[in-house]
């Protein structure tokens, strides 16, 4: 069954239309006769997406319980029982509820196109994952969800839905987006203008990206070289030097003419060049292009006109920046013997692609004008011809000397032959010593005059001599070879070292590397497979093992995802896998490139290459054995002090308990009513500090192991106070909240808690003390956290007070005022306040009240407005943190406050 096709319809932010433009393309190809269904979508209270849906057939959302709500999500299983051609299947992005099959949507989307099953889907540019901390720096929002780009660059087709941003905010002051009564807080916030327009061209650069990936498809796989100007596109060849900042700063002024483009500054490293080159100025060189907003490349090749021109086309380069030196005479003269310079070279192979020459001082030089380490053609080709005139030339000065000395004869033509070795090797060498030794014996051997030789002597004495050319040419041969060799071996380390430095600035070092390996091999894609090792567990960065028995599994990649199966290898171990270059790095690794095949000369580069990358996994796994150490030991030291605090504090409340319920079951004693109620309320009491021990105990628990996940929505704190003061004495706590203060994001049931925990503790440690809770509307410039406009809430009282330097330590777990006083509890109140706060984005502060006292001060990010969670029955993102339920009693409320 061939694979079902997804389309996305992608927009900048929540309410460009994407759902209703996904509607009418379902309108669209079921009018036009496709099998089309609805799997899952809502109208989100609009009247115009309602109208479109009720034209189509729609599949009955499956109804899940979740935490006493009933949750509609996505029926797969009814889905692919009914089996039409294409579905429509609403926010790609959205999150599952716990205990479902798959934790995401776009999950159940991938088993519909498993299933055959064409797929029109919707999605926000911010919840690509790639694109999630942009959105946070540019709305102050962190995005709850997120899809891999990888995921979503597999759909066969990316659609825009795009409106501007004036529109946008036009639709969302109708009332078209969220509630009316969170426009104003959205317009303020996520909904800005600039936001917006930020958002806008993340969207279209995006999408510029995901087409150019295609473009580069189609050009490859239809065997396409020549460059199509689609894209503004300059490439600057780099020699190595200090030169190369000129023709940066160059390059960056041609393309600061045309309104967007790309900068790709590359430096081909050659076997003759590594060692003349400057790595301080290249690294200069390479900051410089990122700063300009470009990118940097290495690549290796023996000939750098021809490598700088493969990488110009296999980009789809539009321009070309390379650098000529201003010298001439000799210099010039030999760079024309050898070939052209580089700049040269490019102009005559560049076709299509505009090539510009920028002067360069003459100290600069030429990134094409190699110094020759090893016997090249013109140099072999000239060996040859001297090993014809030179004997020829020397036979004729030995006939001016009427003295017919064989020994000198044969000695100046052994100088000729060793310095037509010097010069070209091997073969020229060898010539030169036939010819020669032929001259010897025509010219200086008697019989003079013929080939014939009649003294032994003489025939040992050619024979040395042609001995000693060939010994001579072999050594200058060798010593050639082994330069080239030792040049090429500089050169590898050289790129080993720009790939280290290269990959420790990246956030994942295994696909930093993988990336720069496509530049420099030069190639479309690269991977790391890993398959199970003897003990059926898989290696991978985060040192996870996966099921026995499956084959290669993708661990990291870059570019094109090179072809491979979970299949059992054979025995080579690389079936299944289908790639230009497989090398092998030990049992359970594999690094395939894909593109083009290398040569025998860069296998040897490979391999170390793969070896780097297996000394990066590793690392990541013992980085990863590290944090689940750290995380054991700190969980153990949780424990101890859990165990060490509770000795008492749990024991205590217990025994009240077992003391009263033990006198009222004695038969032989009879209370009064009066007494009855003491011994109830004692243990009423008792069970209510117990339940927040515990409480706390299971709060810290979470938070320490990182479990906390708030369900934020927008709140007022009107709603969450009377939770939070339920069951405490309300003689001596006053509200005094402030009219219309805006709603903060927050969860419900957390922040009841914050506010429960620190007014107890106030009534506790300042039993003399009113207690006061004070809000503030945190105006925009006023109160913020983490650059947002915040909310705050003020719990005052004017007890004793807490010195400054202990201010730090009274939010540490486990933490009393002082151990001496009459105050219950094992100190977890305030740190679990804090953890909760800060879980919800928000801070928790102390300071000095006037007067004396201490005043804790909760700050919560408004609420912007995004209309992610606005449904009631929508599946939270995460499973939400335990709730504790209250009994909400009225709004407790300042005189003269509304709380409308």
């Amino acid at each position: 069954m061939a694979r079902g096709t997804l389309r996305i319809f992608l927009g900048s932010a929540p309410g460009v239309g994407k759902t209703y433009a996904m509607l009418r393309e379902g309108h669209r190809l079921h009018g036009g006769g496709e099998d089309l269904v609805v799997a899952f979508a809502r109208d989100r209270g609009r009247r115009d997406t309602r109208a479109l849906l009720a034209g189509l057939e729609l599949i009955p959302a499956k109804r899940i319980p979740y935490q006493g709500l009933h949750l509609e999500e996505l029926d797969l299983d009814a889905v692919i029982r009914r089996g039409p051609a294409t579905a429509i299947v609403d926010d790609y992005a959205h999150t599952n509820p716990p205990d479902s099959r798959n934790a995401h949507r776009w999950q159940d989307v991938d088993e519909l196109l498993d299933a055959g099953i064409n797929v029109l889907s919707t999605l926000d540019v911010q919840h690509l994952a790639s694109l999630s901390d942009v959105v946070r720096a540019i709305t102050d929002v962190r995005p709850a969800e997120s899809v891999p780009d990888a995921i979503a660059r597999r759909a066969g087709q990316i659609q825009l839905v795009d409106i501007s941003p004036e529109l946008l905010r036009q639709r969302l002051a109708d009332g078209k987006i969220v509630a009316a009564d969170r426009v104003d807080a959205a317009l303020a916030n996520f909904y800005r203008p600039g936001n917006l327009a930020a958002l806008r061209e993340l969207a279209l650069l995006w999408l510029a990206d995901r087409v150019d990936e295609g473009l580069a498809r189609y050009r490859t796989g239809n065997g396409i070289e020549a460059s199509w100007p689609a894209r503004e596109r300059i490439v600057v060849g780099l020699p190595g030097g200090r030169e190369g900042e000129i023709l940066i700063r160059r390059a960056a002024r041609i393309l600061h003419r045309v309104n967007g483009g790309d900068l790709l500054a590359v430096h081909v490293r050659a076997a003759e060049t590594a060692a003349a080159e400057s790595p301080q100025e290249l690294q200069s060189q390479r900051r410089l292009v990122q700063d300009l907003g470009g990118s940097y490349h290495i690549v290796a090749g023996d000939d750098p006109a021809a490598a700088l021109l493969d990488f110009a086309r296999s980009v789809n380069a539009t321009q070309i920046v390379v650098g000529i030196s201003r010298s001439g005479g000799v210099a010039g003269l030999l760079a024309g013997l050898r070939g052209g310079r580089t700049g040269a070279r490019v102009v005559r192979g560049a076709g299509a692609i505009d090539v510009h020459i920028v002067s360069q001082p003459p100290e600069g030089g030429s990134p094409g004008v190699p110094r020759r380490r090893d016997l090249g053609r013109a140099r072999v080709a000239t060996g040859f011809v001297l090993a014809v005139l030179l004997p020829a030339l020397l036979q004729l000065l030995l006939a001016v000397n009427p003295d017919k000395n064989l020994a000198a004869t044969v000695l100046v033509q052994l100088t000729g032959s060793v310095a037509v070795a010097l010069v070209g090797g091997l073969w020229p060498a060898v010539l030169a010593a036939l010819w020669s030794s032929l001259l010897v014996n025509y010219f200086s051997t008697p019989p003079v005059g013929n080939l014939t030789i009649s003294d032994s002597q003489n025939v040992l004495a050619l024979l040395v001599f042609v001995g000693v050319s060939a010994a001579v040419a072999t050594v200058v041969d060798l010593s050639a070879r082994r330069s080239k060799e030792a040049a090429h071996a500089r050169a590898e380390a050289a790129t080993l070292a720009d790939l280290s430095r290269g990959a420790a600035g990246s956030e994942d070092t295994i696909v930093g590397l993988l990336e720069q390996a496509l530049a420099v091999f030069q190639v479309r894609g690269a991977a790391l497979l890993s398959r199970p090792d003897d003990d059926g567990a898989f290696r991978d960065g985060a040192g996870a093992a996966a099921r026995p028995g499956e084959g290669w599994r993708l661990i990291a990649s870059a570019g094109e995802v090179p072809a491979f199966s979970s299949g059992a290898g054979d025995s080579h171990g690389t079936a299944g896998i289908r790639g230009d270059n497989v090398e092998r790095i030990d049992a359970t690794t594999c690094l395939v490139l894909s593109g083009r095949v290398l040569p025998a000369s860069d296998r040897r580069l490979l391999g170390a290459f793969g070896v780097h990358l297996v000394a990066q996994l590793e690392r990541q796994q013992l980085l990863a054995s590290r944090s689940e150490v750290l995380k054991l030991a700190e969980s153990n030291t949780m424990r101890t002090s859990i165990l060490r605090a509770v000795s008492h504090d749990l024991r205590t409340p217990l025994a009240g308990i077992k003391l009263a319920v033990g006198g009222l079951r004695q038969t032989g004693v009879r209370y009064t009513p009066e007494e009855e109620q003491e011994l109830l309320a004692t243990i009423e009491d008792c069970s209510d500090r117990l339940e927040v021990l515990v409480g706390n105990l299971l709060d810290m628990s979470r938070l320490t192991s990182d479990s906390i996940n708030p369900l934020l929505r927008p709140v007022r704190w009107y709603e969450v106070i009377p939770g939070g003061l339920h069951g405490i004495a309300s003689g001596r706590v006053r509200v005094e909240l402030p009219a219309n203060m805006p709603e903060v994001e927050a969860d419900e049931g957390m922040l009841e808690r914050v506010i429960a925990n620190i007014v107890e503790n106030a009534v506790k440690y300042a039993p003399e003390s009113d207690i006061v809770l004070a809000g503030s509307a945190g105006v925009l410039g006023m109160a913020t956290v983490s650059g947002r406009p915040a909310g705050e809430l003020r719990i005052i009282d004017h007890g004793s007070g807490i010195p400054a330097d202990r201010v730090v330590d009274m939010f540490r777990p486990f933490q009393r005022l002082d151990d001496a006083t009459q105050a219950t509890g094992v100190g977890l109140g305030l740190a679990v306040a804090k953890g909760f706060t800060e879980a919800m984005g928000g801070r928790l502060t102390a300071e000095a009240t006037p007067g004396g006292g201490l005043t804790m001060v909760i700050s919560l990010p408004l609420s912007a407005g995004i209309p992610f969670h606005e449904e009631p029955d929508q599946a939270p993102l995460q499973p939400q943190s335990a709730v504790i339920g209250r009994l909400h009693a009225p709004p407790i409320l300042a005189s003269g406050t509304d709380p409308a």
